[in-house]
């Protein structure tokens, strides 16, 4: 067995519902009522910013209201605490692994309080509503929209992801459908350079059988579990 010193995590969905931020495709394809096509797509941002800009000022509402739960916490100590190589990257826009005090952390698809200039490209921290047309405190420009990655666009950090992936002794995918690219390919990409894969999900995911170990449990229960056995077991 290969010595682990490099991890890499990639976490989704199922690890911020158990702190009741809701899945990204609940019942009927729907997320928080709507279609994902008229609330995540750039289309649909020129089609109704409207629409757009309320469902994100909604979702990062709903920020206040929610804590980091036992699994966000738990990464949170393997960050404080893993004497090697450590790379946290999440598909979710939540700021739950920031508060429960993870660092070595990367969001491919965005962050809810954080504002993108289409105009220029700068982002920044935002709180609070986010009317469409608000000006970049940049270039000035009325132009900020959410800083979160549509369908269609470009994911966050993919080179340090990709370098991070083919470094890693061990990759571990937590809460995650295994149905969205490129995030769903990195356990591919972590296998073709030799690195151990582990998957830890409420329910085996789309790409389960790639997984050189899955194992099935709320994220609340699984992570602490698995944490204090690779800390316990750190030289």
């Amino acid at each position: 067995m290969r010595a682990i010193h490099n991890i890499v995590i990639l976490t989704g969905a199922g690890l911020s519902a158990e702190s009741g931020i809701a899945t990204f495709r609940g019942p009927g394809g729907l997320w928080e009522g709507h279609r994902v096509e008229d609330v995540c797509t750039p289309e649909a941002l020129a089609h109704d910013p409207e629409l757009v800009h309320r469902f994100y000022d909604a979702r990062r509402a709903k920020l206040d209201e929610v804590v980091p739960n036992p699994a966000h916490q738990a990464l949170a100590r393997l960050d404080a605490e893993w004497k090697g190589g450590l790379l946290i990257v999440t598909q979710n826009v939540d700021d739950l692994h920031e508060r429960a005090g993870a660092n070595r952390m990367l969001h491919m698809h965005g962050e809810l309080k954080s504002a993108l200039c289409a105009a220029c490209g700068d982002s920044g921290e935002w709180e609070g509503s986010l009317p469409p047309e608000s000006e970049c405190p940049d270039c000035g420009s009325p132009a900020l929209r959410p800083d979160i990655v549509f369908f269609g666009e470009m994911p966050y950090h993919m080179e340090v992801i990709e370098r991070a992936l083919a470094d890693a002794d061990l990759f571990v995918s937590i809460g995650t459908s295994g149905a969205v690219y490129p995030a769903a390919g990195f356990v591919q990409t972590a296998r073709h350079h030799g690195a151990e894969t582990l998957e830890l999900n409420l329910d085996p995911s789309a790409g389960s059988s790639w997984f050189g170990e899955t194992r099935l449990g709320p994220a609340g229960t699984l992570v602490p579990l698995w944490v204090e056995e690779m800390l316990a077991g750190q030289a």
